[in-house]
């Protein structure tokens, strides 16, 4: 099979974020119970089994390191220890040598392509529930993945929790999302777009074979201009740098006990 990609569909609505607006403080622990619950089940069929079933054809496309990435990671020292979250076939991961670098991702089918491809330090971890020592990284990189968190309470979690992995004292973060604004792209999304949308993957069936092509729906939320910065700083972080890249917003953050006055 081969695959390709087609114009964005409008999806089936997302589970809802919590509702702050009403006071129910007998439920309102077990409302945001069911609302993770929801978001999580969504995420599992529109996100998780999907990179799963996609991992190879995914792969193959997905080989060559983005220019800022690249110097972000080279502009790194020596010995360095840091974290890809979200590393998919690991293809950051030895664009500098001198760095300790480990990744994690949620799809263990992809996780089994950078350990046998790469020969990676990777192993399987949910963006929510990290595995490693808080404090001690000296940098992290998250590279299209929080777009694929259904709801914006499990968005800024999940820049949470990468906060706590780096050093208070500059450890930074790097992350990249899908942008809104998007209308010089093939995919055409402009400011009037849908943010929460489902992008087909389509694997091709092989010519001559009696298989049948397969669509397969991935959850997006697409990043207005501004909106990862608030993010980052709903979730205890400063920006240092942000910008934009091949239809991505992104932003250097560290956390705000290192926060210099006036930043």
């Amino acid at each position: 099979m081969s695959s390709s990609f087609e114009p964005h569909q409008r999806p089936s609505p997302p589970p809802p974020p919590a509702q702050t607006g009403q006071q129910q403080p007998n439920n309102a622990g077990h409302d945001r119970d069911e609302d993770a619950t929801a978001a999580a089940s969504y995420e599992a069929t529109h996100v998780h089994s999907v990179y799963n079933a996609i991992a190879p054809h995914f792969s193959a496309t997905r080989h060559k390191p983005w220019p800022f990435i690249a110097s972000f990671l080279s502009s790194l020292p020596t010995g360095a220890v840091g974290l890809d979250v979200g590393c998919g076939n690991g293809k950051y991961l030895d664009v500098n040598p001198g760095l300790f670098l480990f990744g994690s991702d949620r799809s263990d089918a992809l996780v089994q392509l950078a350990q046998t491809e790469r020969k990676a330090e990777v192993v399987v971890a949910d963006g929510l529930a990290l595995p490693y020592r808080p404090d001690k990284a000296d940098f992290a990189i998250c590279i299209a993945v929080i777009h694929h968190l259904s709801t914006r309470a499990r968005r800024q979690e999940a820049i949470a929790k990468l906060l706590a992995c780096v050093r208070p004292d500059g450890g930074m973060v790097l992350i990249y999302v899908w942008a809104l604004e998007q209308s010089s792209s093939r995919r055409g999304w402009n400011e009037d777009s849908a943010q929460d949308t489902l992008v087909p993957w389509v694997m091709r069936a092989k010519k001559g074979s009696d298989d049948a092509d397969r669509t397969f729906q991935r959850y997006y939320h697409l990043y207005r201009e501004g909106e990862l910065e608030e993010d980052v700083r709903a979730a205890g972080g400063f920006v240092k740098e942000a910008g934009y890249e091949r239809d991505n917003w992104y932003v250097i953050c560290e956390r705000t006990d290192n926060e210099k006055p006036g930043s």
